[in-house]
């Protein structure tokens, strides 16, 4: 069983670019080993176990519709790690008994993110580390490690699983969220190269309200980017730009002149959707964060 889980983690990875691009369901819904071919991804439900193994290879998660809650943000536990609720409420569902057997075997599996209809994030390999039918879930983590309760763990643990969580799961999100909802360009300049953009937070990850959810970001080139969290510039509750009074008097060639001086008093483009389109009191909070390092 081990290598086929192993040749199904190997194959998202290779056909995602390691969990940096989207798949589509098709794309992922089945898979040939050894000349089978295994069910990867079930349309209809969250945990899919193929047919040839006693295992489930892999979990979901559904597309959350803009101005929605994302799916994960109430399900990370005081140890750091994710927790992914049961098929149902009998703990002895076939699906159920097919995760658990995943963890009873510490085999890698693939959990499949929604970022938009039919479209998923894969992560993997993750592994189903806790099984908790108190609370109808299992607790997952994105390495391997044996299961303890939440007490046995020390404030160093706890931090090193959400800085994990975070990096795995998370920012790669929140990456393609953004991305797509400003249609893949920067929302000062418009430039449209992926590799030259970044998913900006308009609150920080340690602020309350830092989220990271599309409401709480920009889509900016890293150029914007690095001059929007340096106080460079600042984006306006009304979508308008400003560059810091000090930028605009200095004279330091094209790039600083056509780059960043000419956007002063320009409006950022912002998504067609007005729930993706960013929280205009997380922009006076940071507006004014940026006035005050004036």
């Amino acid at each position: 069983m081990r290598a086929i889980h192993q040749a199904a983690v190997d194959y998202v990875n290779v056909i995602s670019c390691n969990g940096e691009e989207p798949v589509v369901f098709d794309q992922v819904a089945k898979f040939s080993w050894n000349g089978q071919v295994f069910g990867l991804l079930d349309r209809q439900q969250g945990i899919t176990k193929p047919r040839q193994i006693p295992t489930a290879i892999s979990i979901r998660t559904t597309f959350t519709r803009p101005g929605a809650n994302p799916p994960y943000s109430d399900k990370i536990g005081v140890d750091g790690l994710v927790r992914y609720k049961y098929k149902g409420t009998d703990p002895n569902n076939f699906s159920n008994s097919a995760l658990r057997a995943t963890m009873d075997h510490k085999l890698p599996i693939v959990w499949f993110f929604g970022i938009d209809s039919g479209t998923y994030l894969p992560i993997a390999p993750v592994y189903v580390v806790g099984d908790e039918p108190g609370n109808l879930q299992f607790s997952v983590a994105f390495e391997h490690r044996d299961s303890m309760p939440c007490s046995d763990l020390d404030l160093d643990t706890r931090s090193y699983n959400d800085r994990i969580v975070s990096q795995r799961l998370h920012q790669p999100i929140f990456r393609q969220q953004v991305m797509r909802a400003y249609s893949t360009q920067c929302a000062v300049c418009q430039l449209r190269i992926p590799k030259l953009l970044d998913a900006a937070h308009i609150l920080p990850d340690s602020h309350p309200k830092g989220r990271p959810i599309v409401a709480n970001g920009l889509s900016l080139c890293k150029i914007h980017h690095a001059g929007y969290d340096e106080n460079i510039i600042g984006i306006r509750p009304d979508l308008i730009i400003e560059v810091k009074p000090d930028i605009l008097k200095t004279r330091d060639g094209p790039m600083l002149l056509h780059g960043i001086k000419e956007f002063h008093g320009s409006s950022i483009t912002v998504p067609r959707n007005p729930r993706e389109r960013p929280e205009p009191s997380r922009l006076e909070e940071r507006f004014w964060s940026f006035r005050n390092a004036v």
